[in-house]
Protein backbone atom coordinates (compact mmCIF):
# COMPACT_ATOMS: atom_id res chain seq x y z
CA UNK A 1 0.00 0.00 0.00
CA UNK A 2 1.37 3.84 -0.71
CA UNK A 3 3.07 5.48 2.21
CA UNK A 4 3.09 2.22 3.86
CA UNK A 5 7.07 2.20 3.87
CA UNK A 6 7.71 5.14 5.54
CA UNK A 7 5.61 6.08 8.78
CA UNK A 8 6.35 7.82 11.29
CA UNK A 9 4.05 8.66 14.72
CA UNK A 10 5.43 10.90 16.99
CA UNK A 11 3.95 12.52 19.99
CA UNK A 12 5.39 15.66 21.79
CA UNK A 13 5.67 18.92 23.24
CA UNK A 14 5.61 21.76 20.87
CA UNK A 15 8.84 23.51 21.25
CA UNK A 16 8.75 27.13 19.32
CA UNK A 17 6.64 29.01 17.55
CA UNK A 18 6.01 27.57 13.84
CA UNK A 19 7.91 29.77 11.24
CA UNK A 20 7.35 29.71 7.26
CA UNK A 21 10.09 26.89 5.67
CA UNK A 22 9.66 26.97 1.93
CA UNK A 23 6.88 27.37 -0.79
CA UNK A 24 5.91 23.98 -2.80
CA UNK A 25 3.86 23.76 -5.62
CA UNK A 26 0.62 25.88 -4.26
CA UNK A 27 1.26 25.92 -0.71
CA UNK A 28 2.83 27.20 1.92
CA UNK A 29 4.83 25.12 4.43
CA UNK A 30 6.09 25.87 7.73
CA UNK A 31 8.14 24.20 10.62
CA UNK A 32 8.38 24.06 14.30
CA UNK A 33 10.47 21.77 16.69
CA UNK A 34 8.85 19.19 18.65
CA UNK A 35 10.14 17.58 21.85
CA UNK A 36 9.76 14.01 22.98
CA UNK A 37 10.97 12.67 26.01
CA UNK A 38 12.71 9.56 26.04
CA UNK A 39 12.49 7.04 29.09
CA UNK A 40 15.89 8.10 29.81
CA UNK A 41 14.30 11.60 30.45
CA UNK A 42 16.67 12.67 27.25
CA UNK A 43 14.80 14.69 25.06
CA UNK A 44 14.83 14.46 20.87
CA UNK A 45 14.06 17.41 19.28
CA UNK A 46 12.58 16.88 15.63
CA UNK A 47 11.56 19.18 13.14
CA UNK A 48 7.81 19.23 11.47
CA UNK A 49 7.25 20.24 7.94
CA UNK A 50 3.38 21.66 7.67
CA UNK A 51 1.32 22.96 5.14
CA UNK A 52 -0.04 26.14 6.30
CA UNK A 53 -3.76 25.22 6.19
CA UNK A 54 -3.27 22.30 8.03
CA UNK A 55 -1.28 24.32 10.72
CA UNK A 56 -4.22 27.29 10.94
CA UNK A 57 -6.52 24.70 11.59
CA UNK A 58 -5.15 23.73 14.81
CA UNK A 59 -3.55 27.52 15.75
CA UNK A 60 -0.04 25.76 17.22
CA UNK A 61 1.41 27.50 20.30
CA UNK A 62 4.38 26.54 22.17
CA UNK A 63 4.01 23.92 24.80
CA UNK A 64 1.19 21.93 23.57
CA UNK A 65 1.08 18.58 23.81
CA UNK A 66 0.19 17.54 19.83
CA UNK A 67 -0.04 14.17 18.20
CA UNK A 68 2.15 13.55 14.65
CA UNK A 69 1.62 11.43 11.97
CA UNK A 70 3.30 11.90 8.72
CA UNK A 71 6.80 10.85 7.01
CA UNK A 72 10.57 10.92 7.50
CA UNK A 73 11.88 13.49 4.64
CA UNK A 74 15.52 14.73 3.73
CA UNK A 75 16.84 17.36 1.78
CA UNK A 76 20.01 17.84 0.31
CA UNK A 77 21.12 21.19 1.58
CA UNK A 78 23.19 22.97 -1.10
CA UNK A 79 23.28 26.32 0.24
CA UNK A 80 26.58 25.86 2.46
CA UNK A 81 25.40 26.75 5.90
CA UNK A 82 24.07 24.16 8.69
CA UNK A 83 23.93 20.30 8.10
CA UNK A 84 24.01 19.17 4.37
CA UNK A 85 21.35 16.52 5.06
CA UNK A 86 18.40 17.70 6.96
CA UNK A 87 15.93 15.32 8.31
CA UNK A 88 12.88 16.23 9.19
CA UNK A 89 8.96 14.71 9.74
CA UNK A 90 6.38 15.44 6.76
CA UNK A 91 3.06 16.19 8.81
CA UNK A 92 0.00 14.33 7.08
CA UNK A 93 -2.30 14.23 10.60
CA UNK A 94 -2.03 16.13 13.53
CA UNK A 95 -3.97 16.67 16.57
CA UNK A 96 -4.15 18.02 20.27
CA UNK A 97 -3.64 15.08 23.24
CA UNK A 98 -3.13 14.18 26.14
CA UNK A 99 -1.14 10.79 25.74
CA UNK A 100 2.30 10.08 27.03
CA UNK A 101 5.11 11.01 24.43
CA UNK A 102 5.59 8.48 21.47
CA UNK A 103 8.55 8.30 18.69
CA UNK A 104 7.96 5.42 16.62
CA UNK A 105 9.31 5.07 12.77
CA UNK A 106 8.75 2.55 10.54
CA UNK A 107 11.13 2.11 7.35
CA UNK A 108 11.40 -0.31 4.13
CA UNK A 109 14.12 0.80 1.46
CA UNK A 110 17.41 -0.27 -0.12
CA UNK A 111 20.21 -0.06 1.51
CA UNK A 112 22.31 2.54 -0.34
CA UNK A 113 25.87 2.82 1.13
CA UNK A 114 28.62 -0.32 3.03
CA UNK A 115 27.28 -0.16 6.11
CA UNK A 116 29.61 0.82 8.68
CA UNK A 117 30.24 -1.42 12.06
CA UNK A 118 32.35 0.66 14.51
CA UNK A 119 32.91 1.07 17.90
CA UNK A 120 31.65 3.43 20.62
CA UNK A 121 34.58 5.06 22.62
CA UNK A 122 32.81 2.95 25.46
CA UNK A 123 33.45 0.37 23.60
CA UNK A 124 29.90 -0.49 22.36
CA UNK A 125 29.31 -1.53 18.71
CA UNK A 126 27.59 0.77 16.10
CA UNK A 127 26.51 0.00 12.36
CA UNK A 128 25.76 2.69 10.21
CA UNK A 129 23.33 2.00 7.24
CA UNK A 130 22.38 4.35 4.93
CA UNK A 131 18.28 3.83 3.72
CA UNK A 132 17.32 5.14 0.22
CA UNK A 133 12.82 5.46 0.96
CA UNK A 134 11.02 5.58 -2.47
CA UNK A 135 8.34 8.25 -2.26
CA UNK A 136 6.03 9.26 -5.09
CA UNK A 137 6.96 10.85 -8.20
CA UNK A 138 10.05 8.92 -8.62
CA UNK A 139 11.81 10.74 -5.40
CA UNK A 140 13.84 9.23 -2.60
CA UNK A 141 14.84 10.09 0.80
CA UNK A 142 18.16 9.27 1.92
CA UNK A 143 17.52 8.72 6.08
CA UNK A 144 20.66 7.54 8.03
CA UNK A 145 20.01 4.89 10.56
CA UNK A 146 21.96 3.00 13.66
CA UNK A 147 22.30 -0.26 14.81
CA UNK A 148 23.42 -1.07 18.40
CA UNK A 149 25.36 -4.24 19.64
CA UNK A 150 24.26 -7.67 17.93
CA UNK A 151 21.80 -6.23 15.80
CA UNK A 152 25.11 -3.80 14.60
CA UNK A 153 27.20 -7.09 14.02
CA UNK A 154 24.47 -8.34 11.76
CA UNK A 155 23.51 -5.17 9.87
CA UNK A 156 27.33 -4.93 8.72
CA UNK A 157 26.64 -8.10 6.59
CA UNK A 158 23.89 -6.08 4.82
CA UNK A 159 24.67 -4.94 1.00
CA UNK A 160 23.81 -2.46 -1.28
CA UNK A 161 20.77 -2.64 -2.79
CA UNK A 162 19.13 -5.06 -0.14
CA UNK A 163 15.67 -3.95 0.74
CA UNK A 164 15.00 -3.69 4.73
CA UNK A 165 12.09 -3.18 6.75
CA UNK A 166 13.03 -1.24 10.18
CA UNK A 167 11.42 -0.14 13.35
CA UNK A 168 12.99 2.43 15.57
CA UNK A 169 12.53 6.12 16.63
CA UNK A 170 13.89 9.42 15.22
CA UNK A 171 17.07 10.51 17.51
CA UNK A 172 18.85 13.86 17.91
CA UNK A 173 21.95 14.02 18.95
CA UNK A 174 24.58 17.86 19.14
CA UNK A 175 28.27 17.62 18.34
CA UNK A 176 30.36 20.14 17.27
CA UNK A 177 31.73 20.87 13.78
CA UNK A 178 35.11 22.89 12.85
CA UNK A 179 35.14 25.14 9.74
CA UNK A 180 38.11 27.56 9.35
CA UNK A 181 39.00 26.95 12.79
CA UNK A 182 35.25 28.32 14.25
CA UNK A 183 33.81 25.83 15.97
CA UNK A 184 29.66 25.73 15.86
CA UNK A 185 27.18 23.41 17.60
CA UNK A 186 25.00 21.17 15.22
CA UNK A 187 22.28 18.45 15.37
CA UNK A 188 22.39 15.33 13.54
CA UNK A 189 19.31 13.36 13.42
CA UNK A 190 19.13 9.52 12.65
CA UNK A 191 16.65 6.34 13.08
CA UNK A 192 17.91 4.03 15.83
CA UNK A 193 16.91 1.02 15.04
CA UNK A 194 15.32 -1.64 17.78
CA UNK A 195 14.32 -4.49 15.33
CA UNK A 196 15.40 -5.33 11.52
CA UNK A 197 14.03 -7.72 9.15
CA UNK A 198 15.04 -8.86 4.92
Amino acid sequence: MEGMNNVVDLCGSIADKPRFSHIGGNDNYFSFPLDIERLSGFVDTVNIIVRQDMMEKLEIEDSRHLAVTGELRSFNNKRGEGSRLIISVFAKEMYFTDDEDKNSVSLTGAVCKKPNLRKTPMGRQICDIMLAVNRRYGRSDYLPCIAWGRLAENASDLKIGDTISLEGRIQSRKYIKTEDGVMTERTAFEVSIVTIAP
